[in-house]
């Protein structure tokens, strides 16, 4: 058996010469046989160096090795007596030597010496000679110049935008190795990425970024984004000057400086593995995620760590932690994360460093995004599941195979019961469906969108559970809404005959479809501003997950791109959340990656043991779920399987896996390869082979493809026999009444902190008056964090709970309309409507106070008194500079004309009119 340390240089042998080192014993030197030389035992002043390593014939960096399990964080001090004495006949490109590793075999960290604050990172393998040498040759290294960035040049961004790009490069000039950058959906994360990427690759001369996308479609839309990016100042785009790759096979442009593509294909790439086109598009919120122990990444010379400078993940959410996890920590470089909704998971991956935050609420305050109303629709079916009696024995119903979607008849010896939880997935109800979709169209221009013509539904998009029930849901809307095939489709990996990108841009641009069935295709991501409704008809337990579906609403769009595909609608201001199946009001949990599953489904199993999971409970597991399919199969089905696997049947794969498994088996096959005395590489060689021969069926999508749909080939009972009923519909008040609560706390706890509430409070009508910079102090801090309370929000939410005594809308960008919520708030008046509204009756009773004193206006004059109050109106105050200042009053020819035709009474008169306007 070889000792520790022996087992440790064997490792780090592996790989040095992986990465390119020719290695050789200090008797054997000669520093020029390769462009890489690594030297074993080389005598130096402070010691013998455990390897030393020469990069175009000079000294340029030392390896100290350690056996497996020592720490390594205080070995570098050790590296230093080593590097900082060199003899003078010994060529080397400075006086002491820039580079240092220390490792076990299992774990490395590198310094580089020439940094600004030289600090030891951990890397997956060691740096390729070529690479050292283009470091040698450079002035200054990356790090170095991240501090000396020039000033970012602020045009073209939101303000959102510059202060992510500002702490990012704070954060990478202190080289914090990790940066998460929280902007909500709609804010501009991809532009933003766009942004900082041209800064990275231009002024601090990055070599490539890789930018990790959660599906190919969103990879679609990252590339179009980045073709349309132009820098401020520059005259071409981005695409113009540098090349951007969106990665569809396996090799990298080594001239493209951002390469795109999902984390999934750089996982296969990495391990040499193909890549079907439906594993690229199934997004990591439902796909794989790593259970149990994962297999370690093994060093590919093809990809080597130094490929890129940056990483970019785009919805880092649960994806980055297992599996994928050793995707990121394989390259050499500083990883950057996107995010709408961090979770604590990505808060701890990304080491506490949120650089930058921007959350839904602000960018609603900003008008960046738009807020939302749940409306919430209860069925009997819904809530309670269903039954479906036999009046006789021998009662027949149809059920559909999944996989083939075939309609048989059975007979029904006894009731059949079903829970809510089983419907849709062992039981569909086609009444229920249709139930809730009646509901909608019954209530959508009569409670929801009461303002439209009813002649375009709003651009609907509804999420369904699975491929099954996405196309029952098809059919019903076509049905409800009497509509034809282009009124709905279904938008989901296994479209047949239309393309879903072609109907992803469809749903965006054009006026049908006008709803849109998916299960998880546009559930993130995907950017399609016209939505206005998401109906629910699944539940989802994952926050971050519901976060990024309800965020497929929240885009605000031009008025005019709006009704380019709804063309009786005016402005999107809000959107409406249908929940048909309690999905705001289940409980949400934070995913938590790092947990053991105590169960994982087949599916999910065979397309882990296909992304390189080799763990014994996970092998053993598969054996025993393929042992228990094989007594379930008919002959048709056997040689299906037998025709992907190479004449392989179940059988023969659960056995392969539990032989690779098996003590004994491992054992015979080690001793015939290699004897009865075999070194520790060697046994672990032997198993990894053995594993590998009996996993590598799995590797063919076309037999994963087949055991699932055979696995799946269950049977899905239809119930045309149970009626469904509306329970209830209705707009969720709940969150109508926390944000009611909040406005009354928060002018009860600042009646004597602001002036405006000071006013409205406390004093007798016409002792002072609001101005316009006491209303604007009012609106900022109500919108500020933690409350970001909008005028629009508060006053849609006394309209859900009183209906009656609210008129009208609030007048987009008028501050002023917040005194109307406030003077409803404390009861001074018994209607809530537009402060243009109230300014306007009060105009009125003003002008007929004038006339009864005597006052008569010529039509000239009383044009002027109303152009005067609709200014008021919409500012509080009014002064003489004004007339000169805003257009509608000098349009008018100003102060000059005003007291022309209204005499010299015009500043008692506009003292007046404030009093009884405002006041």
């Amino acid at each position: 058996m070889a000792a520790p340390e022996q087992t440790a240089r064997e490792s780090i042998d592996r790989l040095l010469r992986d990465a390119g080192w020719v290695l050789q014993d200090r008797e054997h030197l000669d520093r020029n046989a390769s462009l890489g030389v690594a030297v074993r035992e080389f005598p130096l002043p402070g010691g013998h160096a455990d390897y030393l390593l020469f990069v175009a014939g000079k000294a340029a960096g030392v390896v100290e090795a350690k056996k497996s399990g020592v720490t390594l964080s205080g070995v570098a001090e050790q590296s230093e007596k080593y590097m900082g004495q060199l003899p003078s006949h010994l060529a080397s490109w400075d006086e002491s030597l820039v580079f240092d590793y220390e490792t076990t075999g299992d774990e490395t960290y590198f310094r580089n010496m020439r940094d600004p604050v030289p600090r030891s990172r951990r890397v997956f393998a060691f740096h390729r000679p070529e690479i050292l040498l283009e470091w040698l040759q450079q002035r200054e290294t990356l790090r170095a110049r991240l501090r000396h960035m020039p000033p970012i040049d602020g045009r073209g961004l939101r303000d959102c935008q510059d202060e992510a790009l500002h702490g990012l490069e704070t954060s990478l000039a202190a080289d914090r190795p990790r940066a998460l950058i929280q902007l909500a959906t709609g804010a501009g994360k991809t532009f933003t990425a766009c942004s900082f990427s041209h800064r990275l690759i231009k002024e601090a001369r990055a070599k490539r970024i890789l930018f990790l996308v959660d599906r190919n479609n969103l990879g679609d839309q990252t590339l179009k984004e980045f073709q349309a990016y132009q820098p401020p100042g520059t005259a071409n785009r981005f695409t113009d000057t540098y090349i951007v790759q969106h990665l569809s096979g396996a090799r990298i442009d080594p001239d493209a400086k951002v390469v795109i593509t999902t984390i999934q294909r750089l996982y296969s790439v990495l391990r040499g593995k193909e890549l079907s086109v439906e594993e690229e598009d199934r997004s990591a919120f439902e796909g794989w995620q790593a259970d149990g122990e994962d297999v370690p990444l093994a060093y590919n010379p093809a990809l080597p760590i130094e490929t890129f400078d940056f990483i970019v993940t785009d919805e880092c959410h649960r994806s980055i932690y297992g599996l994928w996890r050793q995707v990121l920590e394989y390259f050499d470089a500083s990883i950057i994360g996107l995010t709408a909704t961090p979770s604590k998971h990505t808060l701890g991956f990304f080491n506490q460093n949120l650089v930058a935050e921007y959350p839904y609420e602000r960018s609603v305050v900003d008008g960046v995004n738009v807020g939302y109303e749940i409306y919430r629709i209860r069925t009997h079916v819904t809530e309670n599941g269903g039954r479906v009696e036999t009046d006789e024995a021998g009662f027949q119903v149809p059920v559909r195979d999944k996989r083939t979607r075939k309609v048989r008849y059975e007979q029904l010896d006894a009731d059949l019961e079903y829970t809510a939880k089983e419907l849709d997935r062992s039981v569909v109800n086609p009444n229920q469906i249709r139930t809730v979709l009646q509901t909608y169209k019954d209530r959508v221009f009569t409670e929801l969108f009461p303002d439209r013509t009813g002649d375009w539904l709003p651009k609907t998009l509804i999420f369904a559970k699975d491929d099954n029930h996405a196309e029952e849901i098809v059919h019903a809307v076509r049905e409800v809404f009497g509509e034809g095939n282009s009124f709905a489709k279904k938008i989901t990996y296994r479209n047949t005959g239309e393309d879903p990108k072609s109907l992803v841009k469809a749903f965006r641009v054009d006026p049908f479809p006008r709803v849109a069935v998916t299960v998880d295709m546009i559930a993130t991501g995907t950017d399609i501003k016209p939505v206005e409704v998401l109906i629910f008809m699944r539940d989802v337990k994952s926050e971050g997950y519901y976060e990024q579906m309800k965020g497929r609403g929240v885009r605000t769009i031009p008025d005019a791109d709006l009704q380019a595909v709804t063309p009786d609608a005016k402005t999107k201001t809000r959107f409406i959340l249908i929940d048909a199946v309690g999905v705001s009001e289940s409980k949400k949990t934070a995913s938590q990656p790092l947990e053991r599953k105590k169960s994982v489904s087949f599916d999910a199993l065979v397309e882990q043991v296909a992304m390189g999971r080799r763990d014994e409970d996970a092998l053993s597991s598969l054996a025993g779920r393929l042992a228990i399919l094989d007594r379930k199969l008919d002959d048709e089905d056997r040689a299906r399987i037998a025709e992907v696997t190479s004449g392989k049947s179940l059988r023969d794969l659960a056995n392969g896996l539990l032989d690779a498994i098996d003590v004994d088996k491992q054992q015979a096959e080690i001793e015939a390869r290699h004897g009865p005395a075999p070194s520790q590489e060697q046994e672990r060689l032997v198993i990894e082979a053995m594993v590998e021969a009996a996993c590598r069926p799995f590797d063919s999508p076309a037999a994963r493809t087949l055991l699932t749909d055979i696995k799946q080939k269950t049977d899905i009972v239809i119930d045309e026999v149970t009626s469904d009923s509306l329970v209830s519909a209705s707009f969720d008040v709940k969150r109508a009444e926390e944000t009611i609560t909040s406005f009354k706390k928060f002018i009860e706890e600042n009646r004597d902190e602001l002036t405006a509430l000071q006013i409205l409070y406390n004093q007798p009508q016409g002792r002072q008056r609001l101005t316009y910079a006491s209303i604007k102090e009012l609106v900022q801090h109500l919108t500020d964090p933690p409350l970001y309370l909008t005028t629009a929000n508060v006053w849609q939410a006394y309209k859900r709970l009183d209906a009656a005594k609210v008129r009208g809308a609030p007048v987009d960008e008028q501050l002023t309309e917040v005194v109307s919520l406030v003077r409803f708030a404390l009861g001074q008046t018994d209607t809530l409507e537009p402060f243009a509204s109230a300014v306007e009756q009060r105009f009125n009773l003003w002008m007929g106070r004038e006339k009864r004193a005597g006052r008569d206006y010529t039509s000239e004059q009383e044009d002027w008194l109303r152009t005067i109050a609709s200014f008021i109106a919409a500012n509080a105050e009014i002064a003489p500079r004004d007339f000169q200042d805003v257009p509608s009053l000098a349009d008018k020819g100003g102060i000059l004309q005003a007291r022309k035709v209204l005499g010299p009474r015009l500043n008692d008169m506009l003292d007046d009119l404030l009093g009884a306007l405002v006041a």
